[in-house]
């Protein structure tokens, strides 16, 4: 099921007869704003001010139900879990090959493989469509540093190699973008136009959407093998998120040259958060993430469709397996 989002400030979330209740606090009387059977919340992602009561927190630890949250702009908060799923033979298995560099490196390989394969097949589809010099640059930097990943022996040339493509790749996307938006190269922290504070909002539903998914087959998501280890960064979900990426690509692409974003859904901020997108485009976005989310992809090695969520979950089962064997032959998703 797909996550329950709340956006709007001064709320609260109770528990009521078995229901997720959430209440618009500045109204009086408190007005209902949604009310959801708690059996069919998997998971709760809140943005900035919304509060929840003491017996909602005690019913979402019970039901294991995850709860997200995010600052106003979708910058990661922290997140309240249930018990650890229990897996210790799994994640010792997890963290004896992160010792291992050639598992590490081939691991990292592939991750680093399905996300630029991903990005090129992206930037094609829409070459097909619009013949562009720059656009076709990119699709044959991005396969140039493709057919290189295979000889490289060290994680540092493999992500310096990653970095260049990336640049490429966002090169041929500005192309897709009207000028109106003053797309002019990927950045953050914070992100300084409309596409990128889009991208990275996207990038962080994804992150929380990835690390719940290697959560769920048991797996450590801080211990990760192409993103370094660091204090509460979910390298392992990150890792899986790679591919997965072009995913957010082309619902912001959708949201902007469909007209369902304008801008004026953004307005000016300050100096740490230069552009903020307005609550009503806010909704509008994760509208339309959500129905990418849940779209029904044939899954290479199931063989059977599932929507994007569960294929994030899927892939996570396939990390788990390249663990447990000590074969790192992870098999990207092919998108077409």
């Amino acid at each position: 099921m797909p996550p329950l989002y709340l956006v709007q400030q001064n709320t609260k979330i109770r528990i009521r007869n078995r229901r997720v209740v959430v209440e618009d606090e500045q109204s009086d009387p408190a007005q209902t704003l949604v009310s959801i059977p708690l059996s069919q919340v998997d998971q709760v992602v809140i943005f900035g001010n919304v509060s929840l009561t003491t017996p909602a927190i005690n019913a979402f630890l019970e039901r294991n139900t995850e709860v997200v949250f995010l600052s106003i702009r979708g910058e990661y908060r922290g997140r309240l879990l249930g018990q650890l799923t229990p897996h210790v033979p799994l994640r010792r298995l997890q963290y004896n090959r992160l010792s291992d560099e050639k598992f590490v490196l081939q691991m990292a390989k592939s991750f680093v493989s399905a996300k630029l394969a991903h990005q090129r097949t992206l930037l094609l589809r829409h070459l097909r469509q619009q013949p562009h010099v720059e656009l076709k640059s990119a699709c044959d930097q991005l396969e140039q540093v493709l057919q290189n990943i295979p000889h490289k022996t060290a994680l540092s040339s493999l992500i310096g190699a990653e970095g260049a493509a990336t640049q490429a790749y966002f090169g041929g996307l500005r192309c897709l973008i009207d000028p109106k938006w003053q797309f002019h190269e990927r950045n953050r922290r914070p992100p300084r136009d409309p596409v990128n504070v889009l991208l990275s909002f996207g990038y962080t539903l994804l992150a929380q959407a990835a690390a719940s998914a290697v959560q769920v087959v048991g797996l450590d998501p801080y211990a990760g093998f192409l993103h370094e280890i660091a204090y509460n960064r979910p390298a392992l979900g990150l890792d899986l998120m790679e591919e997965f990426r072009p995913v957010v690509d082309g619902v912001v692409l959708w949201c902007l040259n469909s007209g369902q974003l304008g801008l004026s859904d953004f307005e000016p901020g300050d100096t740490e958060r230069p552009i903020r997108l307005k609550e009503e485009g806010s909704r509008r976005f994760l509208l339309a993430y959500e129905q990418r989310m849940e779209t029904k992809y044939t899954h290479p090695l199931r063989q059977m469709q599932f929507s994007l969520r569960q294929c994030l979950i899927e892939q996570a089962r396939q990390i788990a397996q390249c663990i447990q064997s000590g074969l790192p032959n992870y098999q990207a998703m092919g998108f077409r």
